[in-house]
């Protein structure tokens, strides 16, 4: 009875390895990173816009990763952080499916009010890409879409 047993905990145990590497399989095509969660978060930069904003600082870091780059606004005397600006890379693509080199996150306290879509690594001072207003109302409320900004 003991041989049963145990071979049983060997092919459930055989089974759910299986699975898991199944899901660490597919990887961030620039990134070489495993994408199964990001799958939640689409890579387009319009589906990503209508996405993110459903997301707060913690999910998106499950989601994502840590940022690569984060930069937090506290206020005076207080370690309160009222505002953050997080970077990734090679993570959305535009309508040509051409990958943006950062991607650029503006949080006021927990959600995103700003994209920022790059075609530098970020450092650069004069800005060159896609910005996109995330509007506060629910996705009912929108109408015709999301105010977009080309930046030159």
């Amino acid at each position: 009875m003991k041989s049963w047993s145990v071979a049983g905990l060997f092919v459930l145990n055989a089974f759910f390895s299986s699975a898991s590497i199944a899901d660490e399989a597919e990887t961030h095509p620039l990134l070489d990173e495993p994408v199964s969660n990001a799958l939640s978060l689409p890579t387009e930069e319009k589906a990503f816009i209508d996405a993110i904003n459903k997301f707060d600082k913690k999910s998106i870091v499950e989601l994502l990763g840590e940022p690569a780059k984060a930069d937090d606004v506290r206020l005076k005397g207080s370690d309160k952080v009222v505002a953050s600006i997080w970077h990734y890379h090679n993570l959305n693509t535009d309508e040509d499916g051409e990958y943006y080199e950062t991607t650029e996150l503006d949080f006021i306290d927990d959600k995103v009010v700003q994209v920022v879509f790059l075609n530098n690594d970020g450092s650069e001072t004069e800005v060159k890409g896609q910005t996109y207003e995330i509007p506060q109302d629910t996705p009912e409320e929108l109408g015709d879409g999301i105010p977009m900004q080309h930046i030159e």
